[in-house]
């Protein structure tokens, strides 16, 4: 068994419990990092977060999440890999305004949701692969975005962090229950500094929370870091629009993000652009469809239409001719990208977001910035992009979302 199954089963065994009991624990009066109330500071670690976007790395119950709606007006989405812990926060406060409860796998969750203005971790990030979720949360911040997490540094048998990322087997203790068996990445300060270092975050603080009570040897780090600011750098160059009319039915076509852990998937047009994979929609297509098409067809990838989220869409105007593109999110696909027989977009590659190539097709530059704001140097002005999407598939009827951007 892997370490994050291990993980999920444990605290879906432990949330189960919970549930079991009807124990919910009250919304706090304040945030407390470790165990012990009062202990270490609050919540001003995280800076001013009034009415910024928040995410809550193992949400759990879902109480932190509602002090800081509540208190500082912040609109958190707090995510829980295990479907216990999500359904207790629900029972407790699905209705709170100002807060989203989602469950799932939180990298999997910033890969396709809008960079977060700041996140935190309550005793949760010793319970996940620093390699699968810091890189995902250096990509679903926004530059200068404060991340604050405590995790374990010596546990109940005087176990002390360890000076290697791995996981190690530690218990959840239940009062008057039997010890839930788990995996933990109990890591030394030096090895967190330099974790975040690596994966693009400066490290601001760190401080030990240790146990008030004479005896117990349980420690707490609280690890206050910011996501480093990307470096200016000169525009990317684009390609603009051939004056070429379309035939009648080509009018509207689709641009599709395909971003997974090894970057954004690009490919080399003939007249030597870098493009999203995409074409023009066919008659009696639906939007979604033309998506799962053309990825095959020009990529070899396969998705279904339920695994596309559109965007938005791209007005412009050629020499008076009208053209529409829609922007969509594909967020799961099977095989790899190869070039395929006449199409004249081949030469697929992944590529980070802060090295994307020079020379992108205007058309994808704009969808680009309308998925990821932060990625705006990149798009010329030529066109608007105007919000076709309602709400993603992680969206429940009636809860928040916040706007697409508006121009490309």
């Amino acid at each position: 068994m892997t370490a994050r199954p291990a993980h999920e089963q444990s605290w879906t065994v432990y949330g189960q419990r919970q549930l079991d009991f009807g124990y919910l624990p009250p919304v706090p009066d304040r945030i407390d990092w470790g165990f012990w109330p009062g202990v270490g500071p609050g919540a001003e670690v995280l800076g001013d977060i009034r009415g910024k976007r928040i995410l809550d790395v193992g949400s759990g119950p879902g109480h932190h999440a509602v002090h800081l709606a509540r208190e500082y007006g912040a609109l958190v989405d707090g995510v829980d890999l295990s479907p216990a812990q999500h359904q207790r926060a629900l029972n407790a406060h699905g209705s709170e305004p100002g807060v989203r409860f989602l469950s799932g796998d939180v990298a999997e969750h910033l890969r396709h949701a809008e960079p977060y203005e700041a996140a935190y971790g309550i005793r949760t990030f010793a319970c996940v692969d620093p390699h699968h979720l810091l890189p995902a949360l250096r990509d679903g911040l926004v530059d200068g975005a404060p991340l604050v997490f405590s995790a374990l540094h010596t546990d109940a048998d005087a176990q002390r962090p360890s000076e290697e990322v791995v996981p190690r087997q530690e218990l959840i203790r239940l009062r008057d229950e039997e010890p839930i068996p788990t995996q933990m990445w109990v890591l030394t300060p030096r090895l967190w500094e330099d974790l975040l270092t690596e994966h693009g975050f400066q490290v601001e603080g760190v401080e030990l929370l240790t146990a008030p009570a004479p005896g117990n040897p349980v420690i707490l780090q609280l690890v206050r870091a910011r996501r480093r600011r990307t470096p200016s750098r000169d525009p990317v160059t684009s390609r603009p629009r051939t004056a070429r009319p379309p035939v009648p039915h080509a009018a509207i076509g689709v641009g599709a993000i395909v971003f997974g852990e090894r970057g954004l998937l690009l490919g080399r047009h003939r007249h030597g652009t870098w493009e999203l994979p995409g074409g023009t929609v066919e008659p009696g297509e639906s939007l979604h469809e033309t998506v799962v098409r053309e990825l095959a067809e020009e990529t070899g990838l396969v998705a279904r239409p339920e695994d596309v989220t559109l965007l938005g869409t791209l007005l412009d105007h050629v020499d008076d001719v009208v053209r529409v593109t829609v922007g969509a999110v594909v967020t799961a696909w099977q095989g790899e990208p190869a070039d395929q027989p006449n199409e004249s977009v081949g030469d697929w590659r992944w590529w980070p977001l802060d090295q994307l190539p020079q020379g992108l097709f205007v058309c994808s530059a704009q969808i680009l910035t309308s998925w990821r704001p932060d990625l705006r140097p990149i798009a010329p002005h030529t066109g608007t992009l105007h919000s076709v999407r309602g709400r993603n598939a992680d969206t429940h009827e009636g809860e928040r979302r916040n706007p697409v951007s508006g121009t490309g």
